[in-house]
């Protein structure tokens, strides 16, 4: 009876060690769960077992830890051990003190896909939380397609992570007298100046910008300039294309691995560069866009774009009771007098805003606008000024140039027929007719020597009626 007491007080002493090395773990306790709070919605949540969980003492933080069968060969490289984790005789694993647990995430999350090692879970997020089951208890990483690392934890059994990464951002603006906005107006062969802006994220992967122009914008590519603040960013950082593209980009900025993993904090990423608007631009309604599109992470893509716009107006040349009248000739000026002549080219009856190629090659000359009615189009925001340089046949040319002002927008007419009507739009200009002045020794004269002439002969008719009366019958 002595050695049965003295068999259960071993037996109760063994189990009371247990309950205090191992806390709550307890037999059903063998999985866990893992649940991701403030997801982004429809963004991929992907775990990893590095780590299993032997057993653990949540009370006094005692947890022992060996690798897991897929992750055995990383825990005991040469980039891990000794800098983030140690491994016993054993194979029990521990964390080296002050080691980075970022890096050490980064370095986890490049191996599981150089390697494609299997998860132990892949689930897209469709609403503010994304929950894992019946996981084996062990160290986790969490990965995100977001491009950034999520976490890092245990399992003992549950734990809830709290995502903390914001999905990066992505601005375009066009910069004008220093002022940022999302459209403006040009003159064909203007100079359009971009920004983009990346907001990068802390484990930022796989960056790549793509910028793709409609063809009314020619990029040059000499002016594009990577900054980070106020500094420019080095050159090793980061590599940009501007050929070959199967898409219709105009460029691509690939970001190096190396440089995303030094991004620990939110960091602006600007992009400025610069193109001409040219003579393929939209007119009027239709934009000229810009698209810039951020790809990152797996798949994920932003995008943002701007608009630029480019007017035109019409004249229409009529007489004083509005009838379309030919055969006038303008040239278009940026100031009421004096001030610049807009070099023009024409085609088919239309004329346009000469670029400065045209106007710099061999033996070019501005198109003369000719009207009856015309259209001149690839104009900016801003007042112009018609000079009249030919009136029509019989008519009084203009004494001044005439206002055209498109600070509002494009000034078009619907005129229809050979008659313009208020409300037809337009620049409406009217030539005005003087009459026909006397010659010199004109119609009075005439009139002298006609009078004269009557007057002689009627002198004539008088003298021979009056002899004949005077002569006697008797004769």
């Amino acid at each position: 009876m002595k050695n049965l007491k003295k068999v259960f007080s071993l037996l109760l002493a063994v189990t009371m060690i247990f309950s205090v090395c191992f806390g709550v773990y307890a037999a059903e306790e063998t999985t866990g769960t893992i649940t991701v709070d403030n997801a982004v919605v429809n963004q991929t949540y992907t775990i990893y077992q590095i780590l299993d969980l032997e057993s653990y003492n949540a009370a006094t933080g005692a947890y022992s830890y060996k690798a897991s069968d897929a992750w055995k060969a990383f825990v005991e490289s040469e980039d891990v051990a000794g800098i983030y984790l140690t491994t016993d005789s054993q194979g029990y694993v521990s964390w080296v003190e002050g080691a980075d647990a970022a890096a050490f995430a980064k370095a986890a999350q490049a191996y599981a896909k150089a390697n494609g090692t299997v998860s132990q879970g892949e689930k897209t997020a469709d609403a503010a939380t994304v929950t894992f089951t019946g996981l084996d208890l062990g160290y986790y990483l969490v990965d995100t397609s977001l491009g950034t690392i999520c976490s890092l934890d245990t399992t003992n059994p549950d734990v809830v992570i709290k995502e903390k990464n914001e999905e990066t951002t992505v601005d375009k603006v066009i910069v004008e007298d220093g002022i940022e906005k999302d459209e403006n107006v040009s003159e064909i062969g203007d100079t359009v100046d971009f920004k983009i802006t990346i907001c990068a994220k802390a484990g930022a992967e796989k960056y790549v910008l793509h910028d793709d122009m409609s063809e009314g914008l020619t990029l040059k590519p000499e002016t594009i300039k990577v900054t980070v603040g106020e500094e420019e960013l080095a050159a090793e950082n980061y590599t940009v294309v501007t050929a070959g593209f199967e898409d219709g980009c105009d460029f691509e900025i690939i970001f190096t691995q190396d440089y995303l993993d030094s991004i620990t904090t939110d960091t602006d990423i600007a992009v400025n560069y610069s193109a001409v608007l040219n003579e393929n631009a939209e007119v009027t309604e239709m934009p000229n866009t810009n698209k810039t599109k951020l790809e990152y992470g797996d798949d994920t893509t932003v995008e943002d774009e701007t608009k630029t716009y480019t007017y035109e107006f019409d004249i229409v040349k009529t007489d004083s009771d509005k009838k379309l009248l030919e055969g006038a000739q303008f040239e278009l000026y940026d100031a009421q007098t004096a001030g610049n002549k807009i070099a023009l080219v024409e085609e088919n009856g239309v004329y346009r805003v000469a670029t400065a190629e045209e106007i710099s090659a061999e033996g070019f000359v501005s198109a003369v606008i000719k009207a009856g009615r015309a259209n001149i189009i690839g104009l900016d925001d801003k007042t112009y000024w018609l000079e009249e340089i030919k009136a029509p046949e019989g008519y009084n040319k203009l004494p001044a140039r005439v206002e055209v002002d498109l600070k509002d927008g494009s000034i078009t007419t619907t005129m229809t027929g050979d008659t313009w009507q208020d409300g037809d739009g337009g620049v409406q200009i009217t030539n005005k007719t003087g009459t026909e002045l006397p010659s010199t020794g004109g119609m009075g004269t005439t009139l002298f020597y006609t009078f004269g002439g009557i007057m002689v002969m009627g002198a004539a008719v008088m003298l021979f009626v009056r002899k004949r009366m005077s002569v006697s019958p008797e004769e």
